[in-house]
């Protein structure tokens, strides 16, 4: 159930999409709770929708948009059964992870390791569009690919989905990951290697970076 709760501008927010699956119940059932009792939804903020395509040939659902307030009081509407009962829990626990999340990216502390983070990608992509060149001419059709290859991998190594959406501990592996990846991929062009050998010395040391990482933390 990973997921449930998302930012956007700075709120956490979910949807009667997601808590009608969650809670295995029909999606326009939960709609016509929301209707039925809009006006008590709007006591901790308008109510927005969107439309989303449900489906090939689905015609489009009107999805809510709801806060916590709005979310939590859909749930006090919902019969409990073991199934809604797990749903709540899981949902207002990840609401609360993802309001300590907000305050902290709020925080100097995250602002100064995003500021630093961005130096380290900045040098980052540099060297990787040294890369894109050397590995054209060793024959690479696709070397401009390279940008998004290694920022794949950077962020499965730090754990991360989005810079915007990492803690400041996540912030500060991705710094650490990517300055591994220039490393390497220096020492690889200036040994003359394959690119694709590059990429998977990278691999290898992130790898082997990461497991030591797991065990001293373990």
């Amino acid at each position: 159930m990973n997921g449930l709760v998302e930012i956007r501008r700075n709120d956490a927010i979910t949807d009667s999409m997601r808590i009608a699956e969650g809670t295995e119940n029909q999606h326009h059932a939960v709609q016509q709770i929301i209707r039925k009792y809009s006006e008590k939804f709007e006591r901790w903020g308008r109510l927005e929708f969107t439309h989303l395509k449900c489906g090939k040939r689905g015609r489009p659902a009107k999805v809510y948009i709801l806060n916590e307030g709005q979310a939590l009081f859909l749930m006090t509407l919902l019969d409990n059964n073991d199934i809604v009962l797990e749903f709540k829990a899981e949902l207002v626990d990840q609401f609360c992870k993802m309001k300590d999340f907000i305050r902290e990216r709020q925080s100097e502390a995250w602002i100064e390791t995003r500021k630093n983070g961005k130096l380290t990608r900045r040098s980052e992509t540099g060297t990787i569009k040294e890369l894109v060149e050397y590995a054209k001419g060793q024959g690479s059709k696709h070397s401009h690919m390279l940008y998004i290859t290694y920022s794949k991998l950077a962020n499965k190594m730090a754990g991360i989905e989005s810079r915007d959406l990492a803690t400041v501990k996540q912030l500060n592996s991705l710094d650490e990951v990517e300055g591994m990846i220039l490393h390497v991929i220096r020492l690889g062009m200036a040994g003359n290697k394959h690119y694709k050998e590059i990429y998977a010395d990278c691999k290898r040391r992130l790898e082997f970076w990461q497991d030591c990482t797991f065990r001293l933390t373990a």
